[in-house]
């Protein structure tokens, strides 16, 4: 490696931390795969249901007396040929049916903290979806306090902070998720924020605006995902009306150039998932994957897994497969890397040291 290329990208990087990626320096040298792997990064679009590897669902399943829908696990990782979103999303509600007491979802959030803590993962923002869950009649405090309690065990154990984001399933109806929200509201200390997830299409953020505004009220943050299927007017909608703070995917932002100049003012980061963009078919391949263009648009982008157990890679995963497939260089991994803890919900000191942390190992 070009070690004075490599410091002066640094200390730019270093005087503005989230500054739009810059064009490329003449002939970069790449990250190894190792690098890539092992870079301190932050994972911000993790759905901890998405976690969930086929051994550990059989296994829960038995404790439980749960009947699965599959005769085995090698059955069950043949059905994760997806067409699109909603096939996914098929599969995906099956598997949950396995969680049923608080042991299992402790369980299932220790499984995917020992997993990333060797993916480079030094701070985590979770998203849960507790309609999937009380709706087949778990109860919420269940979910919230295996999944809390896990966390904080995780912190201690392995070293990785965390926050917790409720999301709220978009293709079931308002006064469901308000009722979701109501329902957290004992459990604020638990959970800092609140999103919009499962099947995009024909469920726009505005359904949700009232929902949202109470969630504000009530003093949570907000996310979204968005501009993954649809357009980027669902982008647009999720910026405008849920006041969202970061918007998940939006890869359909660059069909929108004044979205792209709106999104680019305003710092808006997009925590965007190219092994599952693959996987459901929103891209044909990785190599035509848009990321690289939305960095050099001077978008500000982090690199996640979304459901890594059923898209073919954790977030460390993303990282070397995304940087192999699109030739990313040194500057636009790292930049990757920082983006993902200036991103994050956590306070500026927090910041400040892992950031820190990701210099050194760049450095060294």
């Amino acid at each position: 490696m070009d070690r004075g290329y490599f410091l002066t990208s640094l200390a730019a990087m270093v005087d503005a931390p989230v500054a739009a990626a810059a064009t490329p320096a003449p002939s970069p040298q790449p990250v190894t795969t190792f690098d890539a792997l092992k870079l301190p990064k932050a994972e911000l679009h993790l759905h901890i249901e998405g976690t969930f590897e086929p051994e550990l669902i059989f296994t829960i399943a038995a404790r439980n007396g749960v009947r699965l829908n599959y005769p085995n696990v090698e059955a069950l990782r043949e059905a994760y040929n997806f067409a699109d979103l909603q096939s996914f999303l098929n599969v995906y509600y099956d598997g949950m049916e396995a969680l049923r007491v608080e042991q299992d979802y402790y369980d299932l959030t220790t499984a995917y903290l020992k997993r990333v803590r060797a993916q480079g993962v030094r701070h985590a923002e979770i998203f849960f979806d507790p309609q999937a869950h009380t709706k087949r009649g778990v109860e919420f405090a269940v979910v919230v306090e295996g999944i809390s309690s896990a966390l904080a065990d995780g912190e201690k154990n392995f070293g990785i902070t965390s926050r917790l984001i409720m999301c709220f399933l978009r293709d079931m109806t308002a006064e469901s998720a308000m009722t979701t929200l109501v329902s957290s509201l004992p459990y604020k200390e638990k959970i800092i924020g609140v999103g919009l997830d499962s099947a995009e299409v024909g469920n726009p953020p505005s359904k949700f605006t009232a929902v949202f505004d109470r969630a504000r009220a009530e003093g949570f943050l907000t996310v979204a995902h968005a501009g993954e299927e649809a357009g980027p007017d669902y982008v647009w909608e999720a910026l405008n009306l849920l006041k969202v703070s970061r918007v998940d995917h939006g890869v359909r932002s660059l069909d929108d150039p004044k979205l792209v100049a709106h999104l680019v003012e305003q710092r808006v980061p997009l925590t965007v998932c190219p092994l599952s963009n693959v996987r459901l078919r929103v891209v044909p391949n990785l190599a035509a994957h848009p990321l690289k263009r939305m960095m050099d648009a001077g978008l500000m982008c982090t690199c996640n897994s979304d459901d890594p157990a059923y898209f073919g890679g954790y977030v460390g995963d993303n990282f070397v497969q995304t940087a192999a497939a699109l030739s990313l260089t040194d500057q636009q991994l790292v930049m990757l890397a920082r983006n993902s803890f200036e991103a994050s919900f956590i306070d500026d000191a927090l910041r400040r040291q892992y950031l820190a942390d990701l210099d050194a190992v760049v450095v060294s």
